[in-house]
C-alpha cells in the first residue's frame, strides 16, 4: 500500500516540479487569492501541445491543490521536500530502475513512519468469545451503571479541563520552499 502511494507521490511531483514559480498571490480581494498561472507552466516545461497535463491542470482537484498548498506559511510535508529538493535525484534516477525501486522503497518508509510514529506501541488482539459463552452460568451479568456517579465524573472532568490551558495541533509552519524555477524541466 505505502509503496503503490509512494510511486505516485513521485509521480506528481515530477508533474508539478516548479509549480511554485508559477503562483501569483493577488491581493485585490479582502482576503488574498492565490491564481496558478498554467500558461507559463506549460510553456517554461515545453508542454503547451500536451493534452494529459492541460487537462489535469483545468481539472477541479488542481484547484483545491493550489488553494490547499498555495500559501508560503504552512505546515511541510514529504510533497513538499520532494519537489523542492529532490529534483536532481528524480531525474537520475530516470533510466534507471533499480535507483527508482529503492527510491519508492524510502519514500514509502517514511509514509509508513509518518502514520505510524510510535512503532513500539503494539495493539493486542481481542478473540471473539466462543460460540454460547455467553449462555455460561459463571459469568456475572453486567452491572448497572449508577447514573448519578457518571454525572459527577462528567462535572469533574469539566472542572478540570476548564482550568487547563487549550490544546493545540503539533504542526509546525515554515515557510514553504519554493525549489528550482520552472525552466529547468524538461518532459518527455
Amino acid at each position: 500500500d505505502k509503496e503503490v502511494r509512494a510511486i505516485f507521490l513521485r509521480l506528481f511531483a515530477q508533474l508539478f516540479q516548479g509549480y511554485r514559480s508559477c503562483l501569483q498571490l493577488i491581493r485585490i480581494h479582502a482576503e488574498p487569492v492565490i491564481h496558478f498561472h498554467k500558461a507559463a507552466f506549460l510553456g517554461q516545461r515545453g508542454l503547451i501541445e500536451n493534452d494529459f497535463l492541460t487537462k489535469v491542470l483545468n481539472g477541479m482537484a488542481f484547484a483545491g491543490f493550489v488553494s490547499e498548498r498555495g500559501p508560503p506559511f504552512r505546515a511541510c510535508d514529504l510533497f513538499d521536500e520532494l519537489v523542492a529538493f529532490e529534483v536532481e535525484r528524480i531525474k537520475a534516477e530516470d533510466g534507471n530502475p533499480p535507483k527508482m525501486i529503492k527510491h519508492v522503497r524510502e519514500l514509502a518508509e517514511q509514509l509508513f513512519k509518518n502514520e505510524n510514529p510510535n512503532p513500539h506501541i503494539a495493539f493486542q488482539k481481542v478473540p471473539r468469545p466462543t460460540e454460547g459463552s455467553h449462555l455460561r452460568v459463571h459469568i456475572l451479568p453486567f452491572p448497572q451503571i449508577n447514573e448519578c456517579r457518571v454525572q459527577e465524573l462528567l462535572q469533574e472532568g469539566l472542572a478540570r479541563s476548564q482550568g487547563a490551558p487549550p490544546a493545540t495541533r503539533g504542526d509546525k509552519k515554515c515557510v514553504v520552499p519554493a525549489g528550482p524555477p520552472v525552466g529547468m524541466f524538461t518532459c518527455s
